[in-house]
């Protein structure tokens, strides 16, 4: 056993580099599209929550864009739409999504009501509203105040940062005021996110000016009434504090400065609500109008706004600002990336992600389950189950990530310990059906000439090495003869010899194999064969039986046909006939003999008896004798498809107990009606016989003995049957009469 444990554990130490290696892919991101769409799937399975802020969208769509006039609008627009959300909507705050440039303003504007709007909405701004403009580092190549291009990237921290004055400004609000002034408003926020998508947000841009926060964190601070002083930066976490002092949220950090998203609804959805930007204006404009009753309709409109932070945000496909999100397959407006991150930071349900350890010890423990499980040396039953067991492991395993995500946010690693399970469970598969096929080879090779290629298969399929070295099994010992073989040397050369004992053995050993049974040894002309063993065989002892009718059989069919080869056999051969022994019993089964040379065997009591039913055959002129307990054996698994007939009880020598024992007198269907009838007089002789009645059982073995199928002097080679030996022992215990209490048993002098 040690040294089969040592090999497991070798085998899992060479396959050990799968797991590492799906771990490196995973830590360095080559994996990050598999692991996002399995996120994706738990994200549509957890389905929307809801969220303890409450996030309107108003959107700059087609129909804003075809009221309005063609983007970008002058930028009174934004401040009167603004101004009516926060005084009539009371909105606790209002995010802009859009980095207002100068790029791309048409010639064909007036440019001094251009830069009339550009004065009014900087006015509105410098009043500090609660109204977040965006900055961005989306712009990768720009011209700087001294016309010269620069580039502005991203500053993440994980990637290494240069000194903070080397750090370059996000792109910032731009206003023409009659000449371009780049100008920092008194509320602005990023709105980045990592490499473009939108999962993965920097929560803020450190700058040799001023730290920018991402809009989302500027709206919760706004939310919560508290001014960006509240908030303080450690490396692991930002925390918000009141004024008072009091810890208002703690917001986990990743690389120092990332935080990732927590989805909590998909773009289109009823926790969503949306409005046109255009419908907006118009109802601020209904609020300036003069009207009274148009006045009152826009407040109305407005109180929807009360305590909400607003959104305003490009919506419309031309404006090119959309992207995937875990629960949009069809790219969405981005600007849903701000209300989620903004919900996430509120509600403080964060995205909770192990450790890198504990991802690695997820990854090698499920890999070493599974693939344990998989490579279980067991076959049958025993290895479809141990197969369905790393099934479940993996399904129990998806089945907790999707749970744990659900109920607790918790991002288990799914990719890598899936992939390292399937891909070292897969490799450890075909290792071991190689190391099987050169098990199954050398098996083969082993047991081919002892037994049937079936048997074979059988052993290799159950994946069971054979019990070597020896063991107690229940077996079905065979024995068979070749009745006066010392004749056959006396009358053939040693050539003619070989050639029939070749023909004859092949075709013996060929009907033991094709039931089941294991060879021995020859022995001469002796056949010797287990049924039962190495692998157990249920029904040996029927099988048994059925090989020796069979034998029979087929030496009758070859009797037949070394007749019709004229000249080539002496007469003895024509007359070849064999004796059969069987018995049924505990054995030691296994390999005997010495290191340098040995044999798979059997060895017994039980054995010497099959072997004394083959020689004490003779003394009954039968060809097929087996004892009770083969008998009751092969009845419980198809015995009545065979006829037996009662010999005797008897003791045979060597051993001081009495065994019945009985003649297998062949297939029921075709044992012929004289021979039916002889056993039935027989087993009346047989009850007299046992009565003591000598006179009336020899009459009726008198009777039994003209019906017999097997006669003397008629029959070749046939010098008694069993009839005529009963008719002699009932002359002897006629003249030596037994014990008043006899029970039939018959003291055997010879083997």
């Amino acid at each position: 056993m040690a040294q089969n444990k040592a090999k497991f554990d070798w085998r899992f130490l060479l396959l050990l580099p799968i797991p590492l290696l799906w771990l490196f892919l995973g830590y360095y991101g080559y994996l990050r599209f598999l692991d996002n769409r399995l996120l994706d799937l738990r994200f549509i399975a957890r389905g929307e929550i809801e969220a303890p802020v409450n996030i309107i969208y108003v959107d700059i769509d087609s129909q804003s864009i075809s009221e309005l006039g063609n983007f970008p609008w002058p930028r009174s627009i934004f401040a009167r739409t603004s101004a009516a959300l926060i005084n009539a909507g009371k909105a606790k705050a209002v995010g802009i999504d859009i980095v207002f440039s100068e790029q791309g303003v048409s010639e064909s504007y007036d440019r001094a009501k251009w830069v009339a709007a550009n004065v009014e909405f900087a006015r509105f701004l410098l009043k500090d509203p609660p109204v977040v403009v965006a900055a961005s580092y989306s712009a990768h190549e720009y011209r700087d105040e001294t016309g010269r291009m620069a580039t502005r990237d991203l500053p993440l921290i994980r990637s290494g940062l240069p000194a903070l004055e080397k750090i370059p400004l996000p792109e910032l609000p731009e206003f023409n005021i009659g000449r371009k002034v780049y100008w920092n408003p008194p509320k602005i926020g990023l709105i980045d996110t990592l490499e473009g998508g939108t999962r993965w947000v920097p929560l803020f841009a450190p700058t040799g000016v001023k730290r920018y926060d991402h809009m989302a964190l500027n709206l919760a601070l706004l939310h919560w009434g508290l001014k960006p002083e509240a908030v303080k930066q450690y490396p692991d976490r930002l925390e918000v504090l009141a004024p008072d002092g009091r810890l208002v949220a703690v917001i986990p950090l990743t690389d120092q400065q990332l935080i990732e998203i927590n989805w909590f609804s998909r773009w289109q959805s009823d926790k969503n609500p949306r409005i046109g930007l255009s419908t907006v204006y118009n109802y601020a404009a209904m609020l300036q109008s003069g009207d009274e009753p148009q006045q009152k309709k826009a407040q109305e409109f407005f109180s929807q706004f009360v305590d909400a932070i607003v959104l305003v945000g490009p919506v419309d496909p031309l404006l090119q600002d959309l992207a995937t999100t875990p629960f949009d397959e069809i790219p969405v407006p981005k600007v849903g990336v701000h209300g989620n991150l903004l919900k996430t930071i509120v509600s403080g349900v964060y995205l909770q992600r192990p450790p890198v350890w504990a991802i690695g010890c997820i990854v090698l423990g499920l890999t070493l389950a599974v693939s344990w499980l998989s490579m279980a040396k067991a076959g049958g039953a025993k290895g479809l189950m141990s197969k369905i067991a790393a099934a479940l492991v993996l399904i129990v395993y998806v089945g907790m990530c999707f749970w744990l995500f659900g109920r607790h946010h918790l991002v288990l690693p799914m990719a890598a310990p899936l992939g390292a399970a399937l891909s070292t469970s897969f490799a450890g598969v075909i290792w071991q059906l190689i190391v099987e096929e050169k098990q199954k080879g050398r098996i083969k090779n082993m047991f081919g000439t002892y037994l049937s290629p079936e048997l074979v298969n059988r052993m290799v399929e159950s994946a069971e090495d054979p019990k070597l070295g020896g063991h107690e099994e229940v077996i079905t010992a065979y024995f068979s003869d070749i009745q006066s073989f010392s004749t056959f040397s006396e009358k053939m050369n040693p050539a003619q010899l070989v050639e029939l004992m070749n023909e004859y053995l092949t075709a013996c050993t060929e009907i033991v194999q094709e039931e089941g049974g294991t060879l021995d040894k020859y022995i001469g002309d002796a056949v010797v064969a287990i049924y039962g063993a190495p692998i157990p065989l249920p029904n040996h002892a029927y099988r048994a039986c059925v090989a020796t009718v069979r034998v029979q059989q087929r030496i009758s069919e070859l009797r037949v046909k070394w007749r019709e080869e004229t000249g080539q056999w002496p007469e003895v051969v024509h007359n070849l006939r064999a004796r059969i022994g069987l018995n049924t019993g505990p054995a030691i089964i296994g390999n005997m003999g010495s290191k340098a040379r040995f044999s798979y065997t059997m060895m017994g009591d039980n054995v010497n008896l099959a072997a004394r039913m083959e020689s004490g055959a003779k003394a009954y002129g039968v060809y097929a004798m087996i004892t009770e307990a083969t008998k009751l054996e092969c009845e419980k698994h198809g015995g009545n498809q065979l006829v037996f007939r009662y010999l005797d009880k008897i003791v045979v020598k060597g051993r001081s107990l009495p065994v019945p024992v009985f003649e297998i007198m062949g297939f029921d269907k075709e044992v012929a009606q004289q021979t039916l009838d002889c056993l039935g007089v027989y087993a009346r002789g047989i009850e007299r016989y046992l009565a003591q009645d000598w006179d009336g059982a020899s009459a009726l073995f008198e009777k039994s003995a003209a019906l017999e199928p097997l006669q003397p002097h008629k029959t070749p080679a046939i010098a008694t049957n069993p009839s005529l030996v009963l008719i002699e022992r009932c002359r002897y215990w006629k003249e030596n009469p037994p014990d008043a209490n006899w029970d039939g048993v018959f003291v055997m002098k010879e083997k």
